[in-house]
């Protein structure tokens, strides 16, 4: 079994910059891939990025490309998101996931979730 624990998440102003973390115990994550997707207020679940944890290999929402990163630290067994630039509508509950297969953009693809982190912006 996985254990995911989200952190980082605060009240911050448009334009400012923010680092998640995702922390992983259980099974080890050398076939794993792990992700982050978010819920805004009345909103559905959507993908925000993926990494491949062996090979390292990402996957971007469009709409969040280019301030976004993903990253891992195989040794910390942790998964971070650089979110740069914030807008207002990035304000949401942020959750990682993990998959032992190939993960995907859709919520389905993903057995473990963390409780949530949350992330608000102001204008």
């Amino acid at each position: 079994q996985v254990q995911l624990v989200e952190s980082g998440g605060r009240l911050v102003q448009a334009g400012e910059s923010l680092r998640l973390a995702c922390a992983a115990s259980g099974r080890a994550f050398s076939s794993y891939v792990m992700g982050w997707f978010r819920q805004a207020p009345g909103k559905e679940r959507e993908f925000v990025a993926s990494i491949s944890w062996s090979v390292g290999r990402t996957r971007y929402a469009g709409f969040v490309k280019g301030r976004f990163t993903i990253s891992r630290n195989n040794a910390k067994n942790t998964m971070y998101l650089q979110m740069n630039s914030l807008k207002p509508e990035d304000t949401a509950v942020y959750y990682c996931a993990a998959d032992e297969g190939a993960g995907g953009t859709q919520v389905y693809g993903y057995d473990y979730w963390g409780q949530g982190t949350q992330v608000t912006v102001s204008s």
